[in-house]
């Protein structure tokens, strides 16, 4: 079993994606999440208000959904997303940081259902729903 250490720089140090990103973790406990990602001009989407695109908003909603499932598994268990909404509230823009907020709902014996809110300088710009699949080491 990870400790809510290790599962924080396991997100931030060892998937590419979320190093690319900057992602990091601010807090971590038995079904919650909250990670923090900076704002980069090469995030900007529209360039026209300038708003973030999408995708970066539902990584991070992705990822701290992930992360919130995985710190409520049990030794040898692991998590894959299986399906995710995303609800767009407010452009983001090239203000603070995104703080995505996770967690968990429902831990199942098969899925785990969680809850995340994306805010920036205090505003809710998104929230998202991810159903994270659970796999067992046989």
């Amino acid at each position: 079993m990870q400790t809510p250490e290790q599962l924080l720089r396991i997100m931030a140090e060892q998937v590419p994606f979320n190093r690319l990103l900057g992602m990091h973790g601010e807090s971590v406990a038995a079904g919650s999440c909250v990670l923090v990602l900076p704002v980069r001009p090469d995030f900007v989407g529209d360039f026209r208000r300038p708003a973030l695109h999408g995708g970066v908003l539902s990584s991070l909603i992705d990822t701290a959904g992930g992360v919130a499932a995985w710190s409520a598994l049990g030794p040898g268990e692991s998590v894959s997303t299986v399906d995710l909404r995303v609800d767009f509230l407010e452009p983001a823009g090239l203000g603070g940081p995104l703080r995505a907020d996770a967690q968990l709902v429902r831990k199942g014996n098969r899925v785990c259902h969680v809850r995340i809110a994306v805010t920036q300088d205090g505003l809710l710009v998104a929230e998202g729903r991810g159903v994270y699949n659970i796999h067992k080491r046989s």
